[in-house]
């Protein structure tokens, strides 16, 4: 069974970053060179907490970020973070189905007042440093016993490519994102308080 036949769009790509998909697939790469806007981005740690909500604790991963405009124009800023699991195939965009008191928790833990949530970062970003900006992804933690996290970065960068999948005809539209690992062997300690173990330092590529 070929794995390109059946794979989303998402697995499949994700097989081919890692290596893993059929050698007949070559994975797209971004340019060399960026030949459009791209924003330098500065991750921070990947940390999990647990909020009182009125449904009982709940626990999510958070990370905060600083982007800075350094491209020569200025931008709109609207960054989505995708937080996959491998190991049950399972996505989870920023910010979606995150309850106002979770926010509100996790900006509170943060301890920085510059810091921004999904919505508030959003916007005009004027090129320099004194207008860098501080944001925080946050996602629901549903299963605490998988053995590594990814994280898809978009919006820091302007450069697209569109892609033809050979075993169907399909075209996509591919934009130029970060992807961040993290490695979570065995159970995950809901309270823990240091940060999630990193994989690398990050990565360009198209998804």
């Amino acid at each position: 069974m070929s794995i390109a036949r059946f794979a989303s769009p998402i697995l499949l790509l994700v097989f081919l970053v890692l290596g893993t998909a059929p050698s007949a697939i070559a994975a797209p790469e971004p340019d060399p060179v960026p030949r459009r806007w791209q924003l330098d981005v500065k991750p921070g740690d990947l940390r999990i907490t647990v909020v009182q909500t009125k449904d009982g604790p709940q626990t999510y991963y958070y990370m905060t970020y600083l982007v800075t405009n350094n491209s020569g124009e200025d931008v709109y800023f609207a960054p989505t973070f995708q937080l996959y699991t491998p190991d049950d195939g399972q996505i989870y965009r920023s910010g979606r189905g995150i309850p106002s008191e979770v926010t509100d928790h996790v900006l509170a833990e943060v301890d920085n007042e510059l810091v921004q949530d999904d919505i508030r970062v959003q916007g005009p970003l004027l090129q320099g440093r004194e207008y860098a900006r501080e944001g925080v992804a946050i996602w629901p933690a549903m299963n605490l016993t998988v053995d590594e996290i990814m994280i898809f970065a978009t919006g820091f960068s302007g450069e697209t490519k569109r892609i033809v999948r050979p075993d169907n005809g399909e075209e996509y539209l591919l934009r130029k994102t970060l992807m961040l690992r993290y490695s979570t062997p065995g159970d995950i300690n809901p309270r823990r308080r240091d940060p999630i173990d990193p994989v690398g330092d990050g990565r360009w590529i198209l998804r």
